[in-house]
């Protein structure tokens, strides 16, 4: 459980605000308010406590849903430090 509450902390200091509160179910789900002109958008997190893992969600292309898994703090935190990337032109 205490993997869960680090999770917790690590997701509102990343900007996540409580979705759905967890009551008697395994999951939590959170969702980022998405600053103004921001590319990934609709970004949801859900935090499980059956796995003590986090996955976010988010959509950078109308359509195309990207996901990403992580089962430490750290790499979570680390995620969340890094720098947007260009976009290509093709």
């Amino acid at each position: 459980m205490m993997n869960v509450d680090a999770f917790q902390i690590a997701a509102r200091e990343g900007g996540f605000v409580a979705d759905i509160g967890m009551g008697e179910g395994t999951v939590q789900w959170l969702r980022k308010i998405p600053l103004p002109m921001a590319r990934n958008t609709h970004q949801r997190m859900c935090i499980d406590t059956m796995t003590s893992s986090v996955t976010v969600y988010w959509v950078e292309v109308p359509g195309r849903l990207n996901s990403k898994t992580f089962r430490d703090v750290p790499a979570l935190q680390e995620w969340f430090q890094l720098e947007p990337r260009p976009i290509e032109q093709r």
